[in-house]
C-alpha cells in the first residue's frame, strides 16, 4: 500500500453485509481513513470495485460479476452496482481500492458481502398457514383486574419435521407472517429480531426476513417450528374510539406464517422446505399476546419439546389451515435494521406500596419489557403492570394509558426457578408494579430489556450545562422508544401510530442521533402506500385509525422527510422513488387551493399542536407549509436534473409567498395571529420579502419577551424556533430558551425528573398535577426536535445544501454565553465529524475533525482584528487551511480532512 488512506466500513444499501435484499442494483458505500491521524487534506480521486460470485475469487482479485475498472471520481457513497444481472439468493462478495491526489493506489479493502433475496413472486413456493381456529372458544378474555377486552387471541404454535440426507453446505430461511413471528430450528430461536416482519400496510406489501441457518441444521431429523402473534395485523393498534374495541383487526382476523427454507448440500444438490399442509398446529401457553393488552402466559400448558425433532405424542397437534398467496400483495425484503433488544436495565429501587404490591423504578422511561425470575407453586399467577409515572401515594399512574392494558401475567408451572419474557408485546414505562409474587421480591427479580429498531448510534453531544446534557439524553431515549418499525408518536397508550407531523419535525434531529437512512427508506414506502388516489398523503402511515388525508404539517412529511434524508445522506434514490408521489401531493393542494392560500382540504387541521396559550391561525400555518412544499419540490427537481419542473415549482413558491404576504403580513412585518409560530414558519419557509424579514424576526423576539422570555410553540413551531432565532441574529434569545427551567421549557420537565421528552409542556405541573389524561404521554419525541439546533448550531455541524451528505461540511458553531464548553461528534456517511469549542477567559478554542475525502468551511466567531492560530502557528501559515472571506463577526476558512485546533484571541 502506498496511498495515505484506506477504505473501511463497506456497506450495501446502508447495511453491514446484508442478507436477503431485493434492490436489483444495490448501492455501495465506504468510508476512508487516514493511515496517520496527523495527515490532512486527503482526497480520493478514483476507485475500483470488484464484485465476485465467490469469496475465493475475490481473494484472487477477480470480479466476475463486476469489475468497475478505475473510475475517476471522488464518490464513495451510493455507487450503483453496474455488473451482471443478479438472481434470487445470489451471494456477492466485494471489495474496493482507491487512488489519492498523487495517483497512489491503496490496497484492496477487506471483503464485504451482500446477498439477494427472493426477487419475484414466483420464487415463493410456500403457502400461508395457521391454525384452523386460532381464537379461543370465547370472544373476550378476562385480563383481571381490568375486565374484558375483545379481540384477544391465543398464539398459534406451528411445526414440521424433515429428514436431511447429508451434511448441509448452505441454508437460507425466508420467512414472514401476517402478524408477528418467532421461528425455532432444532430447539434454537432463529435470529435476534423481534416483531418481525415489521409494520406495513398488509393489504399492499408484506416484508420478509432472510436468515443464515446453516449452523442450526443437521444431517438426519430436523424440526422447524414457529409461534405467531397478532401484532399490527390483527391485534390492537390505535385508538379505542367508540368504546367497543374497534381498534383491532385492521388487516385480517388471524395470524398466518409463510416460510421457505432453501438448503444446498455438499454434493451440489438442493432441497426446499416450505410452509404447507404437512405442518401441524396447536395452542400452547400463550393465552394471548397483544401490543396494547400485554401478554398472559400459562406455563402449565407448555408444549414439551414443541420445537425439537422428537416430541411426546399429543392430540393437541392438528392439521394446519392452508391459504394461497395473493398475487396482488407484494412480498418484499425488509430494507432496514430489525427491531432488537439493544441493552438491559437494572431496577434502581423497589417499594412495597401496599401489602403484596411492589413498585420497581427502572430509573429511566424506556420501551420494551421486563424479564421475570420467580419460583413458586403451580398455578400461582404473577402480574406485571407498566406505567411512566407515579401517583402521589407511590402507586403507578395508568390513567393516561386509556384503553391500553400494558399488563403481563405469568402463571407458574411449579418446577423450580422459572424465567418469563413476553413474546409479542412491548410497553412504555419507567415503573413496574409487581403483584402475586410468591415470597419477597428482590431487585434481581426483574430486568428491563430495551427494544427498538436497531438504528446505529451516530451522534453525541455534551456541554457544560448538566440540564442540557440531560435534555440530549431525553431526546435520544425518546427516539429509541418510538422508532419501532415506524416512527410512532408514543409507545404506551392505545395509539402508537406513525404520525407524519411528528416525524417531519423530528427527522433532522433523528439523523444526528442515529443512522436512520434505511429506517426512513422503509417508512417512506409506508407513506406512499398510504397515499390516497386523489394525491392526499395521510396523517399517519401506515394509514389506520385515521382515514382522512393529512392536515397541514402532517401530510407535508411526504416531501420534507425524503428531502431531509437527501440532505443528510446524499441519497437521490429516495427522491427518485417517490418523486411522482410528491408531485401528486402538491397537485392535490394546488387544485384544492387555486388562490394559493391553504383554505380547503385541511382535514383534521391540528394547527400548532399543543402550543401554550398561542393560537396560530390554521389557514396561515397551512399556507406556509404549502409554500414550503413548493420550495422543496423546486430543489428536489433540481437535484434530479428536472430543470423545467424546478422552474415551475420555484414560480409556484414565489406566488405562494406573495399570496401569504398579501393575506397575513402588514408593511411593518406584523403577521396575523401574532404567535411565535406565525413568525417562525414565515421566516423558516422563506415566505417574506427580504425587507420584512428583520422586522418579523424582531416581532418574534418581542413575542418571546411578552411570554417573560419563554416559548409558546407547539409541535410545529418548536423545531424551527431556535434555528430561526439564530439565523436572524438572536442566538442569545435561543440560548435563553434553552436554559430556562421554569414553565414552559425543556428544563422544566427535566427539573421534575423527566428522562424522556414529554408530549405536552404541561404534562405535569406543580400547581395542576397531571394534564388531561386523555392525551398525556411522557414519551413523545416531537418537542425534542431542538436536538437539531444543538448539533447544527451550538456545535456547528451542518451539511452544505449544494453538496449534500456531508461531502462538504459547514462548521459554524455558536458559543453561547452560558456555556463554557461544547463537544459533539457525528458519524456521517463519509466518516466521523467532530466539533468542540471551549472558552478560557478571552480565548476561544475550536477543535474539529473532518473525515478523509471531505472538505469543510469553518466560520470562526472572530473579526480581522483578532489573532487566530491553528495549532502553534498563525492561521495564515497553517497546513491545509485557506482563508475564504470575512463576514460580520466571522472569519471563514476552508479546510481539508484531518484534525485542527483553532485558537481565537480577542483583540
Amino acid at each position: 500500500m502506498t496511498t495515505n488512506m484506506i477504505p473501511v466500513r463497506l456497506r450495501c444499501e446502508y447495511l453491514d453485509n446484508p442478507s436477503g435484499i431485493d434492490a436489483p442494483q444495490p448501492r455501495l458505500n465506504w468510508q476512508l481513513e487516514a493511515v496517520s491521524p496527523t495527515q490532512r487534506s486527503l482526497k480520493q480521486t478514483a476507485y475500483q470495485i470488484l464484485v465476485s460470485s465467490s469469496e475465493a475469487g475475490l481473494e484472487e482479485k477477480q470480479g466476475d460479476l463486476w469489475d468497475s475498472g478505475k473510475v475517476l471520481s471522488n464518490q464513495s457513497s451510493h455507487i450503483v452496482y453496474a455488473g451482471s444481472a443478479l438472481t434470487s439468493g445470489q451471494q456477492c462478495w466485494w471489495r474496493v481500492r482507491v487512488w489519492d491526489a498523487q495517483d497512489e493506489v491503496s490496497d484492496f479493502s477487506p471483503s464485504a458481502s451482500w446477498e439477494m433475496g427472493l426477487l419475484t413472486g414466483a420464487d415463493w413456493q410456500g403457502k400461508w398457514i395457521g391454525l384452523q381456529a386460532s381464537k379461543p372458544a370465547y370472544d373476550a378474555i378476562d385480563v383481571e383486574p381490568m375486565g374484558k377486552l375483545p379481540g384477544l387471541q391465543a398464539s398459534p404454535y406451528l411445526r414440521t419435521t424433515t429428514n436431511l440426507p447429508q451434511a448441509v453446505r448452505k441454508a437460507r430461511l425466508y420467512v414472514t407472517a401476517k402478524g408477528v413471528y418467532e421461528v425455532h430450528i432444532n430447539g434454537q430461536r432463529v435470529g435476534d429480531a423481534y416483531f418481525a416482519p415489521g409494520w406495513t400496510d398488509y393489504h399492499q406489501r408484506i416484508q420478509y426476513q432472510t436468515y443464515d441457518v446453516t449452523a442450526q441444521l443437521q444431517q438426519g431429523e430436523n424440526s422447524i417450528a414457529a409461534i405467531l402473534g397478532t401484532g399490527w395485523y390483527c391485534g390492537h393498534v390505535g385508538f379505542w374510539i367508540d368504546g367497543q374495541g374497534n381498534n383491532y383487526q385492521h388487516y385480517g382476523t388471524d395470524p398466518r406464517l409463510l416460510l421457505q427454507l432453501h438448503i444446498e448440500y455438499n454434493d451440489g444438490s438442493s432441497q426446499t422446505i416450505v410452509s404447507d399442509d404437512s405442518w401441524q398446529g396447536a395452542l400452547g401457553p400463550i393465552v394471548f399476546s397483544d401490543f396494547l393488552a400485554g401478554e398472559t402466559y400459562d406455563a402449565r400448558h407448555e408444549l414439551d419439546g414443541w420445537d425439537l425433532p422428537t416430541r411426546a405424542t399429543t392430540d393437541r397437534w392438528q392439521p394446519v389451515l392452508v391459504e394461497e398467496l395473493n398475487p396482488g400483495i407484494r412480498i418484499v425484503a425488509e430494507p432496514d435494521q430489525p427491531i432488537r433488544v439493544t441493552q438491559t436495565l437494572t431496577p434502581q429501587t423497589i417499594t412495597e406500596v401496599s401489602p403484596g404490591i411492589f413498585v420497581y423504578d427502572m430509573g429511566q422511561n424506556m420501551v420494551g419489557w421486563v424479564r421475570l425470575q420467580v419460583e413458586g407453586s403451580a398455578g400461582t399467577r404473577v402480574q406485571l403492570r407498566f406505567a411512566e409515572m407515579l401517583n402521589p401515594d407511590g402507586s403507578i399512574y395508568t390513567t393516561n394509558l386509556r384503553s391500553a392494558r400494558q399488563t403481563d401475567s405469568y402463571i407458574l408451572k411449579g418446577q423450580g426457578q422459572e424465567v418469563f419474557e413476553p413474546h409479542f408485546t412491548f410497553h412504555g414505562f419507567r415503573y413496574v408494579e409487581l403483584s402475586g409474587y410468591p415470597g419477597q421480591p428482590t431487585l434481581e427479580a426483574l430486568t428491563g430489556l430495551v427494544t427498538h429498531s436497531d438504528t446505529p448510534p451516530t451522534g453525541s453531544f455534551e456541554c457544560s450545562n448538566l440540564m442540557v446534557n440531560q435534555l440530549q439524553k431525553n431526546i435520544v431515549w425518546g427516539q429509541r422508544g418510538n422508532f419501532i418499525s415506524v416512527p410512532t408518536d408514543c409507545p404506551q397508550r392505545d395509539e402508537r401510530l406513525g404520525w407524519m407531523g411528528d416525524a417531519q419535525i423530528f427527522v433532522h434531529t433523528a439523523c444526528y442521533n442515529m443512522d436512520v437512512a434505511a429506517f426512513f427508506t422503509k417508512w417512506m414506502r409506508d407513506v406512499v402506500d398510504a397515499q390516497a388516489p386523489d394525491g392526499g398523503f395521510p396523517d399517519v402511515a401506515p394509514r389506520v385509525a385515521l382515514k382522512t388525508n393529512g392536515a397541514p404539517a402532517w401530510g407535508d412529511a411526504g416531501i420534507i422527510v425524503p428531502w431531509t434524508i437527501y440532505q443528510m445522506y446524499g441519497d437521490t434514490r429516495i427522491l427518485e422513488e417517490h418523486y411522482e408521489a410528491m408531485v401528486r401531493w402538491l397537485d392535490y393542494l394546488h387544485a384544492a387551493n387555486p388562490e394559493l392560500l391553504w383554505k380547503n382540504k385541511r382535514n383534521n387541521d391540528y394547527g400548532d399542536w399543543l402550543s401554550i396559550e398561542a393560537d396560530t391561525p390554521k389557514e396561515l400555518l397551512g399556507t406556509a407549509y404549502f409554500g414550503y412544499d413548493a420550495l422543496l419540490m423546486s430543489r428536489i427537481a433540481r437535484a434530479l436534473g428536472r430543470d423545467a419542473d424546478a422552474e415551475k415549482y420555484q414560480r409556484l413558491f414565489t406566488a405562494i409567498g406573495e399570496a401569504f404576504t398579501r393575506a397575513y403580513v402588514d408593511e411593518e412585518g406584523y403577521i396575523s395571529g401574532g404567535t411565535q409560530t406565525c413568525y417562525v414558519v414565515a421566516l423558516q419557509m422563506q415566505l417574506l420579502p427580504e425587507h420584512l424579514r428583520p422586522l418579523a424576526a424582531r416581532h418574534l423576539v418581542k413575542e418571546i419577551e411578552k411570554k417573560n422570555g419563554h416559548l409558546s410553540t407547539g409541535f410545529v413551531g418548536v423545531g424551527y424556533l431556535c434555528p430561526v432565532l439564530t439565523n436572524s441574529g438572536y442566538s442569545e434569545v435561543a440560548f435563553q430558551l434553552l436554559n430556562n427551567e421554569t414553565f414552559p421549557s425543556w428544563g422544566y420537565s427535566i427539573k421534575h425528573g423527566a428522562t424522556t421528552i414529554w408530549e405536552r409542556w404541561d404534562g405535569w405541573t406543580t400547581d395542576k398535577g397531571f394534564q388531561n389524561p386523555a392525551m398525556n404521554s411522557f414519551n413523545h419525541y416531537s418537542l425534542g426536535s431542538v436536538g437539531q439546533w444543538l448539533f447544527q448550531y451550538v456545535a456547528g455541524i451542518n451539511t452544505d445544501p449544494e453538496q449534500p451528505g456531508y461531502q462538504h461540511i459547514q462548521l459554524r458553531p455558536y458559543p453561547g454565553d452560558d456555556l463554557s464548553y461544547v463537544k459533539a461528534e457525528f458519524m456521517s456517511i463519509h466518516g466521523k465529524i467532530a466539533s468542540a469549542w471551549q472558552k478560557d477567559g478571552s480565548t476561544l478554542t475550536f477543535t474539529v475533525t473532518i473525515p478523509a475525502n471531505t472538505t469543510a468551511t469553518i466560520a470562526l466567531p472572530a473579526t480581522n482584528n483578532a489573532q487566530i492560530f491553528e495549532g502553534t502557528v498563525p492561521v495564515a501559515d497553517a497546513d491545509g487551511v485557506a482563508f475564504v472571506q470575512e463576514e460580520e463577526e466571522r472569519m471563514l476558512f476552508k479546510i481539508g480532512s484531518g484534525t485542527y485546533c483553532f485558537r481565537v484571541y480577542a483583540s
